[in-house]
């Protein structure tokens, strides 16, 4: 494995979201958010497509993220565990429910604005930088209810205000920000996505693509925003990346693949080169979907272009045009895909390929020409506690080096990665299952897939290694 020293002011860390961390679900005035409406179990995956049985919770159903693992009260321990790995950043969402707790308040919430400053200034503290996401599948229920969440044109003026409330609060504190998290996924988990809740009849894909069309937007008056109270910092878009492999050198599957790649990429192909491209179009054309887009909507999408590209990355996907073939499809990662014989999956059925992680950043780098920002990679597992009292999780390990090694040569090969904030450094609820069993952190959380646990934090042996990886700039990964 080929040793390189990533840069000096490379910004390693890791990365969490409200809402699968912080708990307190209504505490100090916060509203119901997405999150808060989905349980545990088989009916999550059913709800988080848009199939939506009431929007408050029901009394007989557990809600993971309700309490989650209390990092709203915990984080100054969980910072200090942070600061001890040695990360340079943290990426984090703004709970927009605890900002705005009905989404269009007169006035915010003073006790969500101050929760953030104490946990920016307590990052800070540590020497830690804020990567802040505005919106990390979280729109506030009353907007659901009132407006169809992202279906009408008012949440974008809604969006704009918060966002301009929170740039204006933080300025000091906070360089590095982000619009929407993994901006795709309003087409696969729409829920979950983007607050995205379906009645008979509706014409689903319409529907997802104009609330697409409005989250674009957003993102742009966001930048515009962002660009005129911070000047000086950073704000980007967020992909759920993966490249698409064709199955077989049949040009049927290799333009399949190109085909699947295109439905993630017109998300960063609108907010980072400012227009519609014309694939997206001739889509739009060909299926019959009537997007409602305002005259000005060009122009500012044109003219406010994100900074760089945040992106997830913990598996490639592979497709396949022949019948036989897709009888073998999966579900690794929430993106249909079929089995590639050439790799292993996890538990959870996610393959495992860190060459894809290299052949990602390249493609994205190739196509866009912009900094990269690594803000989720990391590896789902079933952790157990041995009679020493201790979590031997050398597969995360092995996982991990494998990722950092692909990604420094992805920085050789040209790509200019600006940091790398693996996903869940503490171990956190499941958003694709809800399930606490489903560990990525160097730090262990006693907390089970029905609440029950004492949630105190025990370090894996992944913990010793992430510090040297990062004290080292990437040289020492842990080889034999």
């Amino acid at each position: 494995m080929t040793t390189f020293q990533f840069p000096e002011h490379f910004l390693w860390g890791g990365a969490i979201a409200a809402n699968q961390a912080e708990g307190a679900y209504l505490e100090d005035g916060k509203g119901l958010s997405i999150v808060d409406l989905l349980p545990t179990g088989e009916k999550r995956r059913n709800i988080m497509k848009g199939h939506v049985p009431a929007f408050t919770p029901l009394e007989n159903e557990f809600y993971p993220s309700h309490e989650a693992i209390d990092f709203y009260h915990r984080y100054r321990e969980d910072i200090a565990l942070f600061a001890e790995m040695g990360f340079k950043a943290l990426r984090v969402s703004i709970a927009w429910a605890r900002i705005f707790p009905t989404g269009e308040d007169a006035q915010p919430n003073e006790a969500g604005l101050q929760f953030y400053d104490d946990l920016f200034d307590e990052l800070l503290k540590h020497g830690i930088q804020p990567v802040v996401t505005l919106a990390h599948f979280d729109v506030p229920v009353h907007l659901i209810e009132k407006y169809g969440s992202w279906r009408s044109r008012e949440l974008v003026t809604l969006f704009e205000t918060y966002a301009k409330t929170v740039f204006a609060r933080y300025k000091d504190k906070v360089k590095y920000w982000m619009t929407f998290n993994e901006i795709n996924m309003l087409l696969h988990l729409p829920f979950l996505g983007a607050g995205l809740a379906f009645n008979d009849g509706d014409n689903i894909k319409e529907i997802q693509y104009q609330a697409a069309h409005h989250q674009l937007v957003a993102s742009a008056l966001a930048v515009k925003a962002c660009h005129e109270i911070i000047p000086d910092a950073m704000i980007g878009c967020m992909l759920a990346a993966g490249s698409f492999y064709p199955y077989t050198c049949n040009p049927e599957d290799v333009f399949q693949g190109m085909e699947k790649d295109r439905e993630s990429y017109f998300f960063i192909d609108v907010q980072s080169r400012g227009e519609y491209p014309g694939y997206a179009k001739r889509f739009f054309k060909d299926n019959h979907l009537n997007i409602v887009m305002e005259p000005q909507d060009a122009d500012i999408l044109k003219n406010y272009t994100v900074d760089y590209i945040g992106f997830s990355y913990y598996s490639s996907r592979t497709t396949s045009t022949d019948p036989e073939v897709v009888k073998n499809m999966t579900s690794g990662n929430v993106f249909g895909s079929v089995a590639n014989p050439y790799l292993a999956k996890s538990e959870w059925g996610w393959t495992i390929d860190p060459k894809g992680f290299r052949i990602t950043a390249n493609q994205l780098h190739d196509r866009y020409q912009k900094p990269l920002f690594v803000v989720e990679n990391g590896f789902g597992a079933h952790d157990e506690i041995n009679a020493e009292g201790e979590i031997d999780d050398s597969y995360r390990i092995d996982y991990l080096k494998r990722h950092v090694a692909e990604m420094g040569e992805a920085i050789q090969d040209g790509c200019n990665i600006i940091g790398y904030t693996s996903w869940g450094p503490i171990d956190i609820v499941s958003a694709s299952s809800g399930e606490m069993r489903k560990r990525y952190g160097y730090i262990y959380v006693d907390r089970d897939n029905e609440g029950k646990g004492e949630l105190t934090r025990l370090k894996k042996k992944s913990f010793e290694w992430y510090k040297n990886v990062i004290a080292s700039r990437g040289t020492n990964l842990g080889d034999e």
